[in-house]
């Protein structure tokens, strides 16, 4: 890894933090001096939490901007786990980047040994096709594709790429989802399904795995791609959630099916309940921008 200097040039407001070949002023959004917002506890009755965010890996300020707010909503709010929903390292998927782009904008969070879990993107796959970020340690990728657990939910991350492995991806995401257990699903990866932005409605997408979906009873999907945040209202059952605003943005709009859409930098907050699934659009200024509700019969 290539060595880190600080340069002192007429105190913090001349601090310069060099990062690999890149240079950026730290003033802007140093992790060790930027003011965190002020964020109040929240409910002490949920299972569980995690966080969802897509479309980091720039290594710029704007990406460190989005990774301190979410420290500073640990801070008040402890969340184990983050969902990384592609495109991990720009432009090109490389490796040697990984420094940059992830163990210093999420030291914080590191530290206070959070968990994340990544899905591909297509810049990730531009590099080897991906295989470098897949076996590296601290993305806990079981391979392109893959399940795990955490309290009353289980997660399974796809590679939504189209050179995939669809035949094989699709068996395998049937046979696990027809044994869970658990009473809330949640799948993510990288691509959109539903969406206001750049790219619109993903029907080739859509064909492949919304009969999963509704088969199998996944009540939410969160996606990157897009460079925005969009919730979705709830599609044959399905909440879909794009948040690919962790570090770039574009302009969305509104469809019918939309509940809300904003271009604003952010990430998401998932709170989990026996009978409710809470999501919160969170941005760098600390305002929650969104809420939204998931329910499920208790009975079910």
């Amino acid at each position: 890894m290539k060595r880190r200097k600080l340069l002192a040039l007429g105190g913090l407001g001349g601090l310069w933090l060099a990062l690999g070949g890149h240079t950026y002023l730290s003033i802007q959004y140093p992790l060790e001096y930027k003011t965190c917002p002020r964020f109040k506890s929240r409910s002490t009755n949920l299972l569980s939490s995690f966080v969802a965010v897509g479309d980091v890996g720039t290594g710029d300020n704007r990406q460190y901007g989005v990774a301190k707010t979410m420290s500073c909503f640990f801070a008040a709010n402890p969340f184990p786990a983050v969902l990384l929903l592609g495109d991990n390292i720009y432009e090109h998927g490389e490796i040697e980047k990984i420094e940059d782009t992830f163990e210093i904008p999420y030291r914080e969070l590191r530290e206070q040994k959070v968990k994340f879990y990544a899905a591909i993107g297509n810049h990730d796959i531009e590099t080897k096709n991906g295989e470098d970020q897949i076996r590296y340690a601290e993305f806990n990728m079981d391979g392109r594709y893959y399940t795990f657990e955490r309290g009353n939910v289980q997660f399974f991350a796809l590679d939504t790429n189209p050179e995939a492995p669809w035949s094989e991806q699709l068996t395998w995401l049937e046979k696990k989802l027809a044994k869970s257990q658990k009473p809330w699903k949640v799948v993510f990866g990288h691509h959109q399904m539903y969406s206001s932005g750049k790219y619109g409605v993903n029907h080739e997408l859509i064909e492949r795995l919304t009969p999963l979906f509704s088969r199998y009873g996944v009540q939410l999907y969160l996606n990157g791609h897009e460079h925005h945040y969009e919730r979705t209202k709830p599609i044959e059952g399905t909440t879909y959630l794009t948040c690919g605003n962790g570090a770039k943005l574009r302009d969305v709009g509104e469809s019918d099916w939309t509940a809300y859409s904003l271009s604003r930098l952010g990430f998401a907050v998932v709170e989990v309940h026996s009978d409710r699934l809470e999501i919160l659009g969170v941005g760098t200024n600390g305002q929650i921008f969104d809420r939204g509700v998931i329910s499920r019969s208790l009975a079910s």
